[in-house]
């Protein structure tokens, strides 16, 4: 394997590791053994538990703003042919089909708690930025309607982290909130649970 492959390989494991653990519960030895790598070949590639972090916030971010930028494409394709062009239901769509990937967004969101630590907490506010920025400029929204998108983001997000689609069957108030806040999408986060 190539040192590229092995390195996106680590990431991918610290995504989901850092996604289900946090920042202070990972250890660069959970990331190793959920990478199938040993610790010190982790730390040779990106020093410390923090610049691995960095990383993968990093990687989350770009993935994040490739799959909008995706669907904007697609958005202007669906103009040209004269259908509708709706940015934000395309874009929300793009980050909905993200959900399958529980360790990334949840790997961003912890990045965000951490906004008092001068190293991650600017980081993670720098991209915080970029998604919105992204939505304002090249997205075209008004700032109500990222507002909205946001907003609606981190509660599927805070969804996702709670496992509320375990609650789906057994408790009244989680049916209506998941079939409220996911009318469209809720067969597909019902089926990423275990």
């Amino acid at each position: 394997m190539k040192a590229d492959e092995r390195r996106e390989l680590v990431l991918r494991a610290a995504t989901q590791v850092f996604g289900e653990r946090g920042y202070v519960g990972t250890t660069t030895d959970a990331v190793a053994k959920a990478a199938g790598v040993s610790q010190p070949y982790v730390v040779r590639i990106f020093g410390t538990k923090e610049a691995l972090f960095l990383a993968v916030l990093e990687r989350a971010l770009e993935r994040l703003l490739m799959a909008f930028r995706t669907a904007l494409a697609g958005d202007a394709d669906a103009v040209t042919a004269g259908e509708p062009g709706e940015s934000h239901h395309r874009i929300g769509a793009a980050y909905a089909e993200l959900l399958s990937d529980r360790g990334l967004l949840l790997s961003l969101m912890h990045g965000f708690i951490l906004g008092s630590d001068p190293e991650i907490g600017a980081r993670a506010r720098a991209g915080f930025l970029q998604v919105y920025r992204f939505l304002r400029e090249e997205a075209g929204m008004s700032p109500d309607e990222v507002h909205s998108f946001l907003a609606e983001g981190m509660l599927l997000n805070t969804l996702v982290g709670l496992r509320m689609a375990a609650d789906y069957d057994r408790d009244p108030a989680a049916r209506e909130l998941l079939d409220t806040a996911l009318p469209t999408k809720l067969d597909f986060l019902l089926s990423l649970e275990p």
